[in-house]
């Protein structure tokens, strides 16, 4: 059995720049069910697509949009259903250094993003590790936990 030394799971739902979209056009559905019916006209169907909405985003809540695992020297990305695999072998790692993810509030959700030189992986957080290997490729993967895997990386690397 693999021991696994650094297992995380990440949410699609929990991204702030998705939940807060669905919420304020949730809210404007309710809002214009609120005034429609003042009005006199017929809005029930603003009610109804807001009560889909949100439940979708409760639903989103649950959908896994990846997981991080750190496995036997190797860092595994696996993402949710059509996506592939991403196992990164830390033996060819030069560095890794915990840094802010980016300077925006709001992050859309990417999994293997190759732009500017960067593969990048980020679901919610504002920390994430940056991995250079020998080509000079560099991985940026955010996570809830990027002390916790910065450290676990680091003690690979050290060995």
């Amino acid at each position: 059995m693999l021991a696994s030394t650094f297992h995380e799971k990440q949410y699609l739902g929990l991204n702030k720049n998705s939940l807060s979209r669905r919420l304020v056009i949730g809210i404007f559905c309710f809002f214009a069910f609120y005034f429609s019916t003042s009005v006199g006209t017929n809005g029930d169907i603003y009610f109804f697509i807001g009560i889909c909405i949100i439940l979708i985003s409760i639903l989103l809540l649950f959908v896994l949009h990846f997981e991080t695992k750190v496995i036997n020297g190797s860092l595994i990305l696996d993402g949710i259903w059509t996506s592939r695999k991403v196992k990164i072998d830390l033996q060819s790692i030069e560095s890794c250094k915990k840094v802010n993810y980016s300077k925006y509030i709001l992050n859309r959700s990417v999994y293997n993003l190759h732009r500017k030189g960067i593969v990048r992986f980020y679901t919610r957080g504002n920390e994430a590790i940056e991995l250079v290997d020998r080509d000079g490729l560099k991985y940026l993967i955010g996570s809830q936990n990027a002390s916790e895997l910065h450290k676990v990386v680091n003690t690979i690397l050290n060995k």
